[in-house]
């Protein structure tokens, strides 16, 4: 079930919503729709508590997904992969680099909070 709010958006920002919703031919509202939901699935690591910026700070892939990811990189070095494991080894090393740019992030800002020490 959706609600409805009547928003105030700054110029610029509306200016962007109006740019992206031209480019992918969808009502301005659906962009918006997105955004908020991208922003609260994936916050700022700046707006997290003490807690979860420590916790991604000592982010790691998944031991399966890591074995899978190693596995396909063999394979793909080898030449051996199909279509199939051409695309997940391109979703893993997309799951991978999200990761460790969060996992980036998160220490940068543990850092600046005195939460870790800074890395030497």
């Amino acid at each position: 079930m959706a609600e409805e709010f009547k928003l105030h958006l700054p110029e610029n920002v509306a200016l962007k919503a109006r740019e992206m919703a031209a480019q992918r031919h969808l009502p301005v509202e659906d962009v918006l729709a997105e955004w908020i939901e991208h922003f609260l699935s994936e916050p700022p690591i700046e707006t997290l508590p003490d807690s979860e910026v420590v916790a991604l700070a000592g982010l790691e892939m998944d031991m399966g997904q890591q074995a899978e990811l190693s596995e396909l990189l063999w394979g793909n070095e080898e030449g051996n992969l199909n279509a199939a494991q051409q695309e997940r080894l391109d979703e893993l090393l997309k799951v991978y680099r999200k990761g460790m740019v969060r996992k980036a992030q998160a220490l940068q800002v543990a850092i600046a909070r005195g939460l870790l020490p800074p890395l030497n």
